[in-house]
């Protein structure tokens, strides 16, 4: 089960980008694996051939994709890495399913904070 989301703060934890954080910008799930592009993140140089009236010839960078064991959770507020967990929170007769930050107990998702202050 993946925890995390596109948008989510990240820190990568190991190679040539150990330690830099930024934002999920997506997530592939590929033949049973999964690999995430963060923005920032495992820069790569490639070689493009111009195409007529689309683009110009040239190296440009891109970001290529880094396997999501090697990112993790980044608390903003602990300014460290931490995990995460699944919780459950029954209202009346439905029952919706946060993630929380397992060293605090805070709920992450954005989308429950919303539903917290409407009510």
């Amino acid at each position: 089960m993946i925890k995390l989301k596109k948008g989510d703060p990240v820190i990568v934890l190991t190679g040539k980008d150990k330690g830099r954080v930024s934002k999920i910008k997506q997530i592939i799930r590929k033949d049973g694996k999964v690999k995430v592009i963060v923005e920032g993140v495992n820069i790569a140089k490639k070689h493009v051939k111009p195409i007529q009236g689309v683009r110009e010839g040239g190296i440009i960078e891109i970001e290529k994709p880094i396997d999501i064991s090697n990112v993790a959770y980044y608390d903003e507020k602990l300014k460290r890495p931490v995990k995460i967990g699944i919780k459950y929170i029954v209202e009346g007769n439905k029952i919706s399913k946060v993630r929380i930050n397992k060293k605090t107990g805070e709920i992450i998702d954005k989308v429950w904070e919303k539903i917290k202050k409407e009510v």
